[in-house]
């Protein structure tokens, strides 16, 4: 394995990726489908499947 000269702890942190929130269709996507699964309010496995879907403003 080749090793780096700069030690973990003296690189920079990786860059992190802004997410959107999601639209208001998007919530009640995720909120009809946790309904539909026998849950009161969506978890993060609905939140994530709304992401995906088009983000209808």
């Amino acid at each position: 394995m080749p090793k780096t000269t700069t030690p973990p702890w003296k690189k920079p942190n990786p860059k992190k990726r802004k997410g959107q929130p999601l639209s208001a269709a998007q919530k009640d996507a995720a909120k009809q489908r946790a309904e539909e699964n026998g849950r009161a309010y969506p978890n993060l496995v609905d939140n994530m499947w709304a992401a995906k879907l088009p983000r209808g403003d």
